[in-house]
């Protein structure tokens, strides 16, 4: 499996590592878990777009930092490709739901809309 990630998450991911200092190890069982499961396994997974072979999916990140708590993260899975692009990074306690316009935005600039 190839992973890739927009700026705008990368920019995210950089902020959120500074504040919760096990967030790159956290990332990378993340990774691990969804090279074998793309779609996810259980609960903590929901698919929030299809396009074609593209699925946008939602997802809980365990931070160990955090505790009891998660950040919630979006990625595409393209199938045919065997490409995860991560695309927002977020803190439920700071932001309720998905940024929307940055999955249109990225469906537009891979044109799937």
């Amino acid at each position: 499996m190839n992973f890739n990630e927009i700026p705008e998450f990368s920019k995210e991911f950089k902020y959120k590592a500074k504040k919760y200092l096990s967030l790159v190890r956290d990332l990378e069982m993340f990774k691990k878990i969804i090279s074998k499961f793309p779609l996810g396994n259980g609960k903590h997974f929901a698919v929030i777009t299809i396009r074609d072979d593209i699925k946008i999916m939602k997802a809980r990140l365990f931070c160990e930092y955090l505790s009891k708590s998660s950040l919630r993260i979006i990625y595409s899975y393209r199938e045919r490709e065997s490409l995860i692009e991560f695309l927002e990074l977020y803190f439920k306690g700071d932001k309720s739901n998905e940024d929307r316009e940055r999955i249109k935005e990225y469906l537009k600039s891979i044109g799937k809309i």
